[in-house]
């Protein structure tokens, strides 16, 4: 039988975890790099502390990737392809931006060479959603068609990714610029863009 020592234990160990990983991403989202002495420090926690909950920095990064990632694979699957795909793809860019202080962190991780290998594993179901609206664009004739599905999925990732981890996620006109980007590497001019976004000003106040 649980104890009300035991209860008030566990409870103070989950609001110990839940203080790191809080610390952690508003840390690594401003430098990748630091240090685990600090993240406990903006956890309130001691390093020793640390150690009951993650094994090492590693550990509590992978923890950051697969969290973030699991919210980024959740709102890919629920964008909806419908007939026009670069709405689609405005929609999937204007929603994962609306997880800014979580899509800050992952790019800031993904950038770093040490993390590249999980980050890409953790990804994969929304790479793979991002492969099939490229086709989908592609095969209905509204995206470009000189560079193969996947390349182009791989572009606008990259480019995405650029893009957030040197723009301050919480701006609404970098909400804009990350659109815009996303629309104007899969073909899209200016002009196009900027109607698609006036059509739907809901993409950049909502992210829907």
């Amino acid at each position: 039988m649980t104890t009300v020592t035991e209860r008030a234990t566990r409870r103070d160990a989950t609001l110990n975890r839940a203080a790191l990983v809080e610390a952690a991403q508003t840390l690594l989202a401003r430098d990748p790099h630091a240090s685990l002495d600090a993240i406990a420090r903006a956890a309130g926690l001691t390093r020793r502390a640390v150690y009951g909950h993650f094994t090492d920095r590693d550990a509590l990064v992978r923890e950051l990737v697969s969290t973030g990632a699991d919210r980024f694979n959740a709102i890919a699957e629920q964008v909806d392809v419908g007939d026009d795909v670069p709405l689609a793809l405005a929609q999937l860019t204007a929603r994962l931006w609306s997880e800014a202080s979580h899509v800050q962190v992952a790019a800031a991780l993904a950038l770093d060479d040490a993390h590249v290998e999980h980050t890409a594993a953790a990804l994969a179901p929304l790479r793979r959603r991002l492969v099939h609206l490229v086709r989908e664009g592609q095969d209905a004739g509204t995206l470009r068609t000189d560079i193969s599905a996947p390349t182009l999925a791989r572009l606008v990732e990259e480019i995405a990714r650029m893009v957030v981890a040197r723009l301050d996620a919480s701006s609404g006109e970098a909400s804009s610029l990350a659109v815009r980007t996303v629309l104007g590497t899969v073909g899209l001019s200016w002009r196009e863009a900027d109607a698609l976004m006036s059509a739907h000003p809901s993409l950049l106040t909502e992210g829907v």
